[in-house]
């Protein structure tokens, strides 16, 4: 992601934004992760950008750094 991947040092809506602003919020991670959210409820991440089915928080990694699970941030709910 020409760049910006940078990001992932940076909070989630940073992360998010820049992964919006680049198109790619919808693709695919090359592995899925399952995220326990901050309200507790476990799902699977499976975009760049991702929201939890149980409170609407919105999660977000850049494509460089998905491999690392530790790099996936909350953006915020309903972000």
């Amino acid at each position: 992601m020409a760049c910006g991947c940078g990001t992932h040092s940076k909070d989630g809506k940073a992360i998010v934004d820049r992964v919006r602003e680049k198109g790619k919020a919808d693709m695919k991670l090359n592995t899925p992760h399952i995220i326990t959210c901050s309200c507790g409820e476990d799902f699977t991440m499976s975009t760049f950008v991702d929201v939890c089915p149980n409170c609407k928080m919105t999660y977000g990694v850049t494509p460089c750094s998905q491999n690392d699970k530790e790099n996936i941030k909350p953006a915020g709910i309903n972000y």
